[in-house]
């Protein structure tokens, strides 16, 4: 969504390593598709992929087990884990004390809650917007990210769909305010 969420999980891991605590960076679907945080300004780092059958207390446990320390999660693309992921995390924060620091999305192409953002908001003991200012093109508040497909406002579909913010593929994703997203209205044509 170009809102820097994956930027700001990168600074978050080098601001605790740098302090000597150790953690683990975890995504889901990143957009390079490979098991590593990526941003749109370049940066990136290792990541463990975050599949369906990982049981996050495992992998800490597994951690411990071989004499690692791990203080904290960073996990990135959060919006896609699913909801048991969740539930692991919250455990991992109240049961063994590890920090975890979750990045993602609210809400879909369709301004519907991914499952896992639901249940985030609902156990967090802190819930913050990332500081960056994202625009829609009129210069309102960027609140939504609509994917667009054939040049059009997709109503329909998958909930997750690969794409990028890019003006060129077959699915890309643009972020609008409220007004624009509801009337599909993606602003004059970029040259």
């Amino acid at each position: 969504m170009d809102c820097g969420k994956s930027t700001m999980a990168l600074q978050m891991n080098y601001n605790h390593a740098r302090q000597g605590r150790r953690g683990i960076v975890l995504t889901r679907i990143d957009r390079s598709l490979g098991p590593q945080v990526t941003t749109r300004i370049g940066l990136a780092h290792e990541a463990i992929e975050v599949t369906d059958d990982l049981d996050l207390r495992a992998l800490v446990r597994g951690r411990w087990a071989d004499g690692e320390r791990v203080d904290y999660l960073i996990c990135d693309e959060a919006c896609f884990y699913s909801v048991e992921h969740v539930e692991q995390m919250a455990e991992l924060v109240d049961c063994y004390d590890v920090d975890v620091f979750a990045f993602g999305l609210a809400s879909d192409f369709r301004s519907e809650l991914f499952p896992a953002a639901r249940r985030l908001f609902e156990l967090a003991d802190e819930v913050a917007r990332i500081q960056v200012e994202v625009l829609c093109w009129c210069g309102r508040e960027g609140q939504l990210n609509a994917r667009i497909v054939d040049g059009k406002v997709a109503r329909e579909g998958a909930q997750v769909v690969i794409g990028d913010t890019v003006d060129h593929g077959d699915v890309r994703y643009q972020v609008l305010c409220r007004r624009h997203h509801r009337t599909g209205d993606l602003g004059p044509v970029r040259a």
